[in-house]
């Protein structure tokens, strides 16, 4: 028992030494934890104070470069935003006259649009006055004086419309006499049928307008072979063996020339020569070349014979002047033979009396001098001043 006494105090001792220097160590613990937490407080502040003084001076620095930066890039927009209003307002420029011009072209393709009704109603009402032979035989008639017209061949009256010719075979009247130098004559006829033409234009199907186009050439055919055997060329004297048959329009003779290209051909075996207003005015305009080269050589031939009466006229009043320069010479050579007598048989005498003391005081009588100055010869070149 007194052995374990003191082990039993050793223990208690070393029990409460061990809790003393628990306890100790927890109170170390604790406030060592508070330090730590006190100190990462100070320094977590500390960071935060250098972390907003480092960005506060970062972002002074970035605002400035942004200002710098915005400024550069606002002197660099600067001309292009000028040259974006430039064309902003050029684009609404045209805007502008792109909707008049706009509201212009609508108005003129109204305008067409009317037109074009328009003349398709006229158009309508030409076919269908054409129909009718004397309308169409009218029309035929002003297309062929506008021709004559157009080439020229008013002005000298070489040609007679609607002229009547009386033969065996009945009475021929063709719509044009040409008349040609030399008194030649050219007959124009004018009466070629359109009706199958007319009714081509009305067909809306294409076969009935091909058969009609087809009719169309045949009855200029026919028309050209009765014409042939008029022989209008045989009722007038020095006339070419050839009649022109005229069609008003270059459209009739190109429609019945697709459906029968042997119509010229044809008409050239029978004397007959297609014209168009073209060709005619081609060779009406020929034909009143000749007749300017005609009227030439009708005024030279004029000036010829004035030249020939004038220098017959000239050759006379050469003589008569030859004849009074004669005269003046025995009249100048009469002059100074009546002064030499005069002088010499007169005034001697008459001088005298002032000799005498006779005559006026201050008046004398001046000497007669005869002309030497002769007539100059017709003919001869001229040498005084």
């Amino acid at each position: 028992m007194q052995n374990i006494f003191p082990v039993l105090c050793f223990l208690a001792g070393f029990g409460l030494a061990w809790l003393m220097l628990r306890g100790r160590a927890q109170q170390l613990s604790d406030t060592f934890r508070a330090l730590s937490a006190d100190a990462l407080a100070r320094n977590n502040q500390t960071f935060l104070d250098l972390a907003k003084s480092t960005l506060t001076q970062a972002q002074e620095s970035a605002r400035g470069d942004l200002e710098k930066r915005q400024q550069a890039i606002a002197e660099m927009v600067a001309p292009v935003r000028a040259s974006l209003e430039k064309v902003d307002s050029k684009i609404q420029d045209l805007e502008k006259a792109r909707s008049g011009a706009y509201a212009a072209l609508h108005e003129q393709v109204r305008s067409l649009i009317d037109t074009q009704e328009h003349l398709r109603s006229e158009t309508g009402r030409l076919v269908t006055a054409l129909r009718t032979p004397s309308v169409r035989g009218h029309w035929g008639e002003m297309q062929l004086r506008r021709v004559v017209e157009m080439a020229g061949m008013l002005e000298y009256c070489d040609f007679f419309s609607q002229a009547t010719l009386h033969t065996e075979d009945g009475r021929l009247r063709p719509d044009l006499l040409v008349r040609l130098p030399a008194g030649k004559t050219i007959v124009v006829d004018a009466k070629t049928p359109l009706d199958a033409y007319l009714k081509a234009v009305d067909a809306g199907e294409e076969a009935v307008r091909r058969a009609r186009l087809a009719d169309h050439a045949r009855q200029v055919r026919t028309h050209m072979a009765a014409l042939g055997r008029k022989s209008y060329w045989e009722q007038f004297d020095h006339a070419p063996e050839f009649a022109v048959m005229f069609l008003p329009g270059e459209c009739f003779f190109s429609a019945a020339l697709e459906n029968d290209p042997a119509l010229i051909e044809s008409g050239v075996n029978q004397n007959i020569i297609l014209a168009t207003p073209t060709t005619l005015i081609a060779l009406l305009r020929a034909i009143a070349y000749g007749w300017r080269q005609e009227k030439l050589a009708q005024n030279a031939a004029e000036i010829s014979a004035l030249g020939k009466e004038l220098f017959k006229r000239l050759s006379d009043m050469a003589d008569h002047w030859s004849k009074v320069g004669k005269s003046l010479d025995r009249a100048v050579e009469a002059y100074n033979s009546a002064t030499g007598s005069l002088e010499t048989r007169v005034m001697v005498s008459a001088r005298k009396f002032s000799e005498l003391k006779t005559a006026p005081l201050g008046v004398e009588i001046a000497a007669l001098e005869p002309v030497e100055k002769a007539v100059r010869a017709a003919g001869m070149e001229w040498s005084g001043s």
